[in-house]
Parts: C-alpha cells; sequence; structure tokens
C-alpha cells in the first residue's frame, strides 16, 4: 500500500515528522518497508534563483556565443556566457549560481563550476526547461513574466511538488488501511492513547443539495447477493479536462497516472476513502437506466483496454436500459460507457460488491485492479452514500455542473454490525499486559467501536463496519496490542515450560538423514509449487488431476499428478542464468483424483542431475554426470535407511528403470525425455530419481535392525575377468551369483569392463571382485579356492562365460 505524507497529514490534527510518523505505523501493526522523499522535479529547484539579465554582448572569440552580466538580488551581477539564441538584455530568467547541482530531463546531474569558455570565465548558467527538469523543451533559455522578483528562489516560484511516500506491508486482513483516512484513523487512535484525544480531520461535509433532477437514473438491482447495496447519483454540466495540478501531483506521487479530471477525482476518492467509484457517459447509458445483473455464459464484452473478453455466468455486470454490459461490476469499465473528452452529464456508482464475487470475476478474466483488490477484501458498506456526495462535490468543484438527480440508493437488506465480548482475563492471557478497563474502551472507541456493554468482567462492542475481518475476541485483543503499540507488548523477565518429551517419527528422522547425505554430496535442495500449469500434461494424465476452481492465473491451474514438471522449472530457470551443472533434491507431494470427493496426496523424494561433474582443470578433463551418477546416487541412498537388497528392472519406456528393495518398487530412475526437455527449453541431458516416500518410509519401518560384531578374521579377496557376452549386464551377473548360496561370500563389485575385437565378434570381459569372510575363523585358500571353482562352474553355466586367464 502506498502512503503519501502530505495526503495523510492532510487528516491529521498535528504536524509529525515523517521519521516519527514511519515509527508510529510500525508500531501499530502498518510496517512501513520503505520511506523515500518524492520530488515532481528532482533536486526540488534548490539553488536555482530568478535573474535579471542587465547587458548581453557577443562573444569576442565565438559567434553563437553571447557575454551576459545577470543580475541575481546581491550586490555585483553576474558574468555568465551563454549560447542561447534567445537571450536578451531586459530578461527574466532562471539562473544556476555555482555550487548548484542541477539535474536535467535526460542525462546526469551537473554542478555548477567557476569556467573559462573561449577564454571568458562564466560564473553560472542561464537555463532551459530541460536542463533544470521541468519540461522538453530546449529551443532556448526560459522567459519568464517581467513582473517576477530578482533573486526568488525557483523553488517559490515554480512550487515543484515535494513529498515523502510510505510503502506499507499491509496483511490480507487490513482492508480498512487500504486509504489515507483508514490509516489517519489508526494513527489518531494512537495519539489518543498516548496523548490526548486526536479526531481525524474529516473530508466529507454537509453542503451537499440537488440542484434539480433534470436527469434521473433508475436503477434496477437483480442479484443483490452479489451487490448488497448500490448507490448513485448524476452530475451534467461538467466539463473534462486536464485536473488541476494538485490533483494530478497527489496521484503520480503514489504512482496514479492522471487522465482527466473526472476520472481522477474517482481515483482520488479510492485512495482517500478506499471506496472505489464509477463514472458512465449518461449519453451511453440506454433508456436512462442501470440494471445490476449477470449474463449468460460466454457473452462477449469489450472492457476499457479494448479487449473482447467471454463472460462467466458468475460475473455480476452493470448493464444499461437493453440489457447491454456496461462494466464489469467492481472490476473494470466498458469500452463504450466510460468518461470522454466530449461526455457532458455523468452517472457516478457507489456500491457493494460481495467480495467473492469479485475475486473471482477479477481473478478469471486477469483484471487485477485498484478497485477490484478493495472491493475483494471486503468495504464499509455503512459509507457508500458519504462517499458518493464528497466525489459529486469535488467534482462540481473541479469540473464545474449540477448534481441532477437525487441518490440513488438501493440497500434491500441493511447489514447488522457483528457483536463481539472481550473477557478482560482473556485479554491479559493474550497480551500479557494488564489493561486499564478505561484504556481498553479508550483505545475502541477511538477505533470506531461501538460500546454496547460494560463489566466488571467483560465489555461487548459492536465492530465498524470498516473492520469486516473482526469477529472473535482474540481479533479485539489484537486492536488493543497495535494502538497500545505492537513495541510495547511487555517481555517477561522469565520463561516457564515443559521439557517436551515427544521425539520425531521415523518419517521426519529419516528426512533428516538422506537431506544430510545428499547435502553432502553437492545436492541443494528446492521447494517448488504445488499448483502448476495444466499444458504439461497430456489429456490422460489429466483425467485424474485435481483441477483449480479459483485459480490465481492461467498458468498456474493444476495441483501437480507429478513432480517431475516442477523440478524441470526450476532447471530451466537456473539454465537461463548460465548456472548448469545441477544436483537438487525436493520433498514434495503430488495430488490425484477419481472424481468428486476422491482424492489423494502422494509424498516423493525427486532428485534431479544435470550437468559437469566437473568443470576442466589442469589435471583432468571435466566429466558429465551421467546414467551410473544417478544409478549410484539412488542405491546410496537405500542403502543409507538400511535396505540392503537394491535392484533395478527395466520397464517399457526407454531409458528408465524401476528401483527395486527386493521385490518391492520403491521409485523409479530415469533419463528425462528429449521432448520433455525441449518444452522447457533444456538443451541438457536431466536424470531424475523419484522415491515414493511414505513407500521408503513403510520398508525402512519393516526393516529388522541386527547388530553384528565387526570380524576378529581377516576377509580375502579374488578377482575374476569374464568373458561374457556384450548383452550381458551386472545384474545378470549378481542372479547367477545368488544361485551359488555361497555364505561366504559377502561382496561383490564390477571393477572394469573392456572390450576388444581379440576377445571376439559380441565378446567384452568384465573383471569382478569378490570377497569372502569367515565370522568364525581364518580363511585358508583351499576353501577360497573351492568358492571360487564353484562360481566360474556357475558363470560357465549361466552366463557361458570364459575365465579369462
Amino acid at each position: 500500500m502506498t502512503i503519501s505524507y502530505n495526503w495523510l497529514s492532510e487528516y491529521l490534527p498535528e504536524v509529525i515528522e515523517p521519521e516519527k510518523l514511519s515509527h508510529i505505523l510500525t508500531s501499530i501493526g502498518l510496517e512501513v518497508e520503505s520511506l523515500e522523499k518524492y520530488e515532481s522535479v528532482k533536486g526540488g529547484l534548490q539553488g536555482l534563483v530568478i535573474g535579471e539579465v542587465l547587458a548581453c554582448e557577443q562573444h569576442p572569440n565565438a559567434d553563437k556565443l553571447r557575454v551576459t552580466k545577470v543580475n541575481i538580488g546581491v550586490s555585483e551581477p553576474l558574468q555568465i556566457v551563454c549560447g542561447a539564441p534567445n537571450v536578451a538584455a531586459g530578461q527574466k530568467v532562471v539562473v544556476a549560481i555555482v555550487g548548484t547541482t542541477i539535474y536535467p530531463t535526460s542525462g546526469e546531474p551537473l554542478t555548477m563550476k567557476v569556467a573559462k569558455i573561449r577564454g571568458t570565465e562564466s560564473h553560472g548558467m542561464l537555463c532551459a526547461e530541460d536542463e533544470i527538469g521541468i519540461g522538453g523543451s530546449h529551443a532556448g533559455i526560459m522567459i519568464l513574466p517581467e513582473d517576477v522578483v530578482v533573486g526568488t528562489p525557483a523553488s517559490e516560484y515554480f512550487l515543484p511538488y515535494n513529498d515523502f511516500i510510505y510503502e506499507i506491508g499491509l496483511t490480507p486482513n487490513r482492508m480498512d488501511a487500504m486509504s489515507h483516512l483508514g490509516v489517519a484513523k489508526d494513527v489518531c487512535a494512537y495519539l489518543s492513547h498516548h496523548r490526548q484525544e486526536a479526531r481525524v480531520k474529516s473530508p466529507f461535509s454537509n453542503s451537499f443539495k440537488v440542484d434539480n433532477t433534470n436527469a434521473p437514473i433508475a436503477v434496477t438491482v437483480k442479484n443483490s447477493a452479489a451487490c448488497p447495496r448500490y448507490s448513485g447519483v448524476t452530475i451534467s454540466g461538467v466539463t473534462v479536462a486536464d485536473s488541476p495540478k494538485w490533483l494530478q501531483h497527489k496521484l503520480i506521487a503514489i504512482g496514479q497516472r492522471p487522465i482527466n479530471n473526472i476520472v481522477d477525482i474517482t481515483n482520488f476518492i479510492l485512495h482517500e476513502t478506499g471506496q472505489p467509484l464509477h463514472a458512465f457517459d449518461v449519453a451511453a447509458i440506454a433508456n436512462n437506466t442501470v440494471i445490476v445483473k449477470n449474463l449468460a455464459e460466454g457473452t462477449a464484452f469489450t472492457t476499457l483496454d479494448e479487449k473482447e473478453r467471454k463472460l462467466s455466468a458468475e460475473d455480476l455486470l452493470i448493464c444499461d436500459g437493453n440489457g447491454a454490459p456496461m462494466c464489469l461490476a467492481g472490476v473494470f469499465g466498458g469500452a463504450t460507457s466510460g468518461v470522454k473528452a466530449s461526455t457532458t452529464t455523468i452517472f457516478l456508482e457507489s456500491a457493494c460488491f460481495a467480495s467473492t464475487a469479485i475475486r473471482k470475476t477479477s481473478v478469471k478474466h486477469g483484471l487485477r485492479t485498484d478497485a477490484a483488490t478493495r472491493f475483494e477484501k471486503g468495504v464499509d458498506i455503512s459509507n457508500t452514500i458519504n462517499v458518493l456526495k464528497r466525489a459529486a462535490l469535488l467534482i462540481k468543484e473541479i469540473a464545474g455542473g449540477e448534481i441532477s438527480s437525487e441518490i440513488v440508493d438501493i440497500y434491500p437488506t441493511p447489514k447488522e454490525k457483528t457483536e463481539v465480548s472481550l473477557k478482560y482475563h482473556y485479554l491479559k492471557k493474550l497480551s500479557g499486559k494488564n489493561y486499564h478497563v478505561d484504556a481498553v474502551k479508550k483505545i475502541l472507541t477511538a477505533l470506531g467501536f461501538e460500546v454496547l456493554k460494560e463489566g466488571m468482567d467483560e465489555i461487548r462492542v459492536s465492530v465498524p463496519f470498516s473492520k469486516p475481518d473482526i469477529s472473535l475476541q482474540a481479533d479485539i485483543v489484537e486492536e488493543i496490542l497495535r494502538i497500545d503499540g505492537l513495541d510495547n507488548i511487555t517481555i517477561p523477565t522469565s520463561i516457564t515450560m515443559s521439557p517436551a518429551v515427544e521425539t520425531l517419527g521415523i518419517k521426519e528422522v529419516l528426512k533428516d538423514k538422506i537431506a544430510m547425505y545428499l547435502v553432502g554430496q553437492g545436492f541443494n535442495e528446492i521447494f517448488t509449487n504445488s499448483i502448476t500449469n495444466s499444458n504439461y500434461f497430456d489429456n490422460t494424465t489429466l483425467n485424474s488431476t485435481v483441477k483449480m476452481m479459483n485459480n490465481l492465473s492461467a498458468d498456474l491451474d493444476v495441483l501437480r499428478p507429478s513432480i517431475l514438471e516442477t523440478g524441470l522449472e526450476c532447471i530451466a530457470y537456473n539454465n537461463n542464468r548460465r548456472n548448469t551443472n545441477l544436483q537438487l533434491f525436493e520433498y514434495g507431494k503430488t495430488y490425484h483424483t477419481s472424481g468428486i470427493g476422491n482424492y489423494r496426496e502422494e509424498e516423493h523424494l525427486a532428485l534431479y542431475i544435470t550437468g559437469n561433474n566437473h568443470e576442466d582443470t589442469w589435471q583432468a578433463k571435466g566429466a558429465v554426470y551421467d546414467f551410473y551418477r544417478a544409478k549410484g546416487i539412488a542405491t546410496a541412498v537405500l542403502q543409507l535407511c538400511g535396505l540392503l537388497d537394491v535392484n533395478f528392472t527395466k520397464t517399457d519406456t526407454a531409458n528408465s528403470l524401476t528401483i527395486n528393495n527386493g521385490k518391492q518398487a520403491i521409485g523409479s530412475l530415469l533419463q528425462v525425455d528429449a521432448t520433455k526437455l525441449k518444452s522447457f527449453d533444456i538443451k541438457q541431458v536431466v536424470y531424475f530419481i523419484d522415491f515414493n516416500y511414505e513407500t521408503l518410509v513403510k520398508a525402512v519401518e519393516h526393516k529388522k535392525i541386527v547388530y553384528k560384531e565387526v570380524s576378529k578374521f581377516p576377509a580375502v579377496q579374488r578377482d575374476l575377468a569374464l568373458i561374457v557376452n556384450t548383452s550381458t549386464t551386472f545384474d545378470m551377473i549378481e542372479a547367477a551369483v545368488q544361485k551359488t548360496k555361497l555364505t561366504k561370500l559377502t561382496n561383490v563389485r564390477l571393477f572394469d569392463v573392456f572390450e576388444s575385437d581379440k576377445l571376439g565378434a559380441g565378446k567384452k570381459s568384465m573383471a569382478v571382485n569378490f570377497t569372502f569372510l569367515d565370522e568364525e575363523k581364518t580363511l585358508v585358500d583351499k576353501e577360497v579356492d573351492s568358492m571360487v571353482n564353484k562360481l566360474i562352474t556357475t558363470f560357465e553355466a549361466e552366463l557361458q562365460a570364459e575365465i579369462r586367464k
């Protein structure tokens, strides 16, 4: 939320310095994220003065330069060399004296110094518009009216607008502070509590009156649930033109672009009161009738930005007497009904629309306007008439005209105020502070609460319509704490606590254990959005995908059915910033449905490996991450969890394996398809490991931990080089080893693969290391030879292998 210091100060009963006001705002929960000085003219024209050219002569050494004598109100005139073609004696001009810094409309700031120009000293500069930042003209120096007093500071003559701008980090519930008046009310409540009673200087007046009833507009509300209150008035004889400078300055300072006086006033009122307004050209209202209703699904409507939009049956529209849409209620105007230069009569709308209806329309059509932001958080339904009168009087003042109708106010079911009781012991419990009853009453009254009942133990209040988020006594406690000052919350000198006996379950412990291992292996943890883009998935997948009913944007419309795609988004983001060597992991969920009411979510541990293991160095060439790196990490993760019976089986999909713990599938490993990578504009190979985390946890839970002493006896290792068919894999060798049932064989490891025509066509050599160990005695060669011979026999029978001598 952007707040102007000057604007806010107009409603405060006393002058408060910007820094002090910043402290107060943060103290009452309106956290000031930044405070910056605003200048309509950079530098504020400081150091510039009005001067008079007393003499103007040709420069002796330059045809296009003049030597002038300029009076700036000091004892001696200044000699200034000027190259402007329009300089002449007798002119009133803007002078930048030595030491002054000027800020051109374009280019870098320039500080004046005594200079020699073609041999003649110059003590300053006669300025053009663009040289001091107040315009774009560079045709010549500025010539001012003759009656301007010499020596007057330029800042006093031109009166540039200077201000301080606060950026306030509002929490979503604080719609009451989405305006300058709303913030002023909080500041006055703070001043009343900490000093003496302070009241907001109200901009509303009692001078509103109807001039005539020559242009009445009939209003019908057909959907009172979506529009509980609709108010409006007609103003005729207006002149649409540019707004006065004071109004333009106020809007520009908070980031608003001035358009014309009528539209600018509606924007001004929005930021002053928090109530959105909309002005219609009466000439575009058929039959002088306004109808608030919904239209059929798919109805075409062209909005103010000249885009045709297909309406939803849930969209609330402001229509004319023929039923034609003029405005998306509370969101955006239409292309034909808005105020134009030719407009002379307007119908001014001040309404209250249902928050949910506005949010759905705003999100569906991608129109995040200031008005929609206010309506979706809730506006003060009791204030529509006051704001309407304020705006109508301002329009008469600035744009002229007459109020040409009675105020229309359609409010069929007046809203009841929420009532809340606050027990004082609860206030003490939640705040940690003893508040006097009078202090509580004073704070709540200053905030607009009405005291309904007072007792020894509690106070009952009605909540102002400007605070629709308040419904619980905890909300009342928050209001009291805010106005007392969040930095005044009592910090206890001691804390009483009971030691927790609950320990983390295996699920959380395992997460930490795996995460620590992966980080040690060079992985980084990522957290990606569970909401993703449906365009990533085919129709078969989307049939069981959970779709968002009220998605935030067109690109975020489903809950992810797969965790791969959001990880690829992260990789693409990094690749685009030349960060290509990545090892990432994520704990996340996927979501699935088999119909309305039947939903399930699955937890995953996902790993992504792409790029180079290391870059080229003087010691060795760089190497890319490959399939075996991914397979090794997958195996290591499971073994870290105590699952030692790890094996991989091929799937029907190319470059994909199922990861098994024994016979149980526990995850998958794949090289991501090139087509999928292309859709994310990823140009390097990506390996993806996906563990079903719930299955992994269950497997670990069922795994018994058995302690065994480290053997006192030495292990024996033997190597065999097996000449096998090129189609033979290490998995096949391991399967053959399992058939030997050698209990003293503790480890099998492949350490070399060699291929050569000398081995024969279609043959390769696989060198395998075997480790033997007897827990009860030292193995002798005869025993080891016997086991090795059994392995050889098995390999020859199962794999048709030859032993390479």
